[in-house]
């Protein structure tokens, strides 16, 4: 029976460590990950976002709309970014996802408002996401009860009584419910569709230089691009299969509306799917084995769970947050899904979100194809 040596034991020891030292990527996982996670949530994450971007479809001025969009204003949840002319510039603005509230004050506002009849201000709001709304709409009465204790007084202060001198109605577009599953569901097409094709395609690669069948890759006439998106064509029929997987769900098992078109959507998943297939790609060419290759994907997928507005409204995020958000491909997708799904958005409205995901893949891509070109020294 042998006994257990401590020098032995402390020989293996000093292995592993300096196994850890050598592995650059495992020690940047370990040092930067804790860092990262710090940062999001420490500064980034914002469970109630203030300054939603607003604007305003004017039909009267007088002091008292003026008095009720300073309070707005005042209250931090509302930053005013428009001027609207016509009832369809503000639903083609809400459907793009520009503004998040439109404030309508009808032309004869003031006369009612000033005969005691009590007139209506319309707010409709983009209720997607029903997070990144509802604090901002509970707001909105609390306001014109305010603003009529400040307004109305004189001869005007019958007209105040014990509630507001205005009605302030909110109509809720795209989600009128609040319902949660209306917003998550469609974005988990796009966090499913990350982890997946990134991963699959970074250990595809991986796992051929590990096996030495590299090489034999290699030794073909074929050139890196073929090569490349040979690689990732069956991976696209697979994300294409795990779309309609959650498509399907999302319809008949929680009942989240399919207001767009069908041709529209799977378009638009095909360009996202390629832009996370390079990305794995990328991982691939700077990954030495199979759990670099991993520890690559978790590191890109983590802010793009964090900070694309799938789990926290984008608006709430700083400014440095929304930045980083705006690089990541899943931040527009999800946008492209919701719009798709719940607002029935066609080419018009979708492409603003389209074309970084497409620029984001050319980048990506070219960058991949010199990564790739160095393994063939």
């Amino acid at each position: 029976m042998r006994i257990f040596s401590v020098t032995r034991w402390w020989g293996i020891v000093l292995k592993e460590f300096l196994q850890l030292k050598r592995d650059r990527i495992t020690f940047g996982m370990v040092v930067g990950m804790p860092i990262i996670m710090l940062i999001v949530f420490g500064y980034a994450i914002n469970t109630d976002p203030r300054h939603l971007h607003t604007a305003v479809l004017r039909g009267d001025q007088s002091e008292f709309t003026r008095s009720y969009l300073a309070a707005m204003r005042t209250s931090r949840y509302f930053e005013f970014v428009r001027e609207l002319e016509t009832e369809e510039d503000a639903r083609a603005v809400l459907a793009r996802g520009d503004v998040q509230f439109v404030v309508n004050i009808p032309a004869d506002f003031t006369r009612r408002l000033l005969r005691g009849e009590r007139p209506a201000m319309l707010i409709e709001a983009d209720a997607t996401d029903p997070a990144a709304s509802g604090a901002a709409i509970a707001s909105m009465r609390e306001l014109a009860i305010s603003v009529s204790k400040k307004d109305m007084k004189g001869a005007l202060a019958p007209l105040a009584g014990g509630e507001a001198a205005f009605e302030v109605r909110v109509h809720k577009l795209y989600n009128p419910e609040g319902l949660t599953q209306h917003n998550i569901v469609p974005g988990l097409m796009g966090v499913i569709l990350t982890m997946t094709m990134v991963m699959m395609t970074g250990l595809a690669m991986t796992r051929e230089r590990e096996r030495g069948t590299m090489e034999n890759l290699l030794a073909t006439p074929a050139q890196p691009l073929e090569v490349m998106t040979g690689k990732i064509v069956p991976y696209i029929f697979i994300g294409l299969i795990q779309s309609s997987i959650i498509l399907l769900a999302a319809v008949y098992l929680f009942r989240v509306p399919f207001v767009g078109s069908p041709l529209v959507l799977y378009t638009v998943a095909l360009l996202f799917i390629a832009a996370q297939l390079t990305i794995g790609i990328t991982i691939s060419s700077l990954a030495q084995n199979q759990l670099q290759a991993m520890q690559l994907t978790f590191f890109y997928f983590l802010p793009t769970m964090l900070l694309s507005g799938f789990m926290f409204p984008f608006q709430g995020m700083p400014g440095w947050a929304q930045t980083v958000g705006g690089v990541l491909p899943a931040t527009y997708f999800m946008r492209l899904v919701r719009g798709i799904l719940l607002k029935g958005n066609e080419w018009a409205d979708l492409w603003t979100n389209i074309w970084p995901i497409m620029a984001f893949t050319v980048v990506v891509m070219s960058i991949a194809l010199i990564f790739y070109r160095r393994t063939l020294d």
